[in-house]
C-alpha cells in the first residue's frame, strides 16, 4: 500500500463507463421488463453501488475511503447497455478503482441476469461482450 499519510484531504470524483454487447432480443426483452430474474437496471445499479463500496476488499492496494456519494446510470446504445460510475469523496486518494470496480461488477451483473437468452444452441456466448471500461474523467479540489 502506498504511504498518504501526509496528503491533504480534497473532494475526489471519478467517473468511469463501460459496455456490454448483447442480441437484440436481449435489449429489446430488457427494455421490456421481460428478465425471468428481474429489473436488470435497478438490480444492477445496486450491484454497482456495492462494487463501488467494496474495492478495497477485492483490491487489497486500494485504501479503504469515506464515499460519500455513488452514482450509476446504465444506458440502452445499438448494440447494448452501458454503465456509467460516478464515485465522489473527501480524502487523501482518488476514486477511480471504486468508479471501475463499480461499472466492471454492475456490467457482470448485467450478464449474470440475461445470460439464459445469450446463450446459442451449444450454451456458449458468441455475441456477449464486456468492453471499454476506462475512467473517462477524474477531478481533485481543494476543501474549502
Amino acid at each position: 500500500m502506498v504511504d498518504i499519510t501526509n496528503k491533504e484531504n480534497s473532494v475526489r470524483i471519478a467517473t468511469a463507463v463501460g459496455r456490454i454487447r448483447l442480441r437484440k432480443e436481449t435489449i429489446k426483452r430488457i427494455l421490456e421488463g421481460k428478465i425471468e430474474k428481474g429489473d436488470v437496471f435497478l438490480a444492477s445499479k445496486l450491484v454497482g453501488i456495492i462494487g463501488t463500496k467494496k474495492t478495497p476488499e477485492l483490491l487489497p492496494f486500494c485504501h479503504p475511503i469515506p464515499i460519500t456519494n455513488v452514482s450509476v446510470d446504465i444506458k440502452p446504445y445499438d448494440s447494448g447497455l452501458e454503465v456509467w460510475v460516478t464515485v465522489k469523496s473527501v480524502g487523501k486518494t482518488g476514486v477511480e478503482m471504486e468508479a471501475l470496480t463499480g461499472v466492471a461488477i454492475a456490467l457482470l451483473n448485467i450478464w449474470d441476469m440475461v445470460k439464459k437468452y445469450e446463450k446459442d444452441e451449444e450454451g456458449q456466448y458468441p455475441f456477449t461482450v464486456i468492453e471499454e471500461i476506462r475512467v473517462v474523467k477524474k477531478e481533485k479540489h481543494p476543501l474549502s
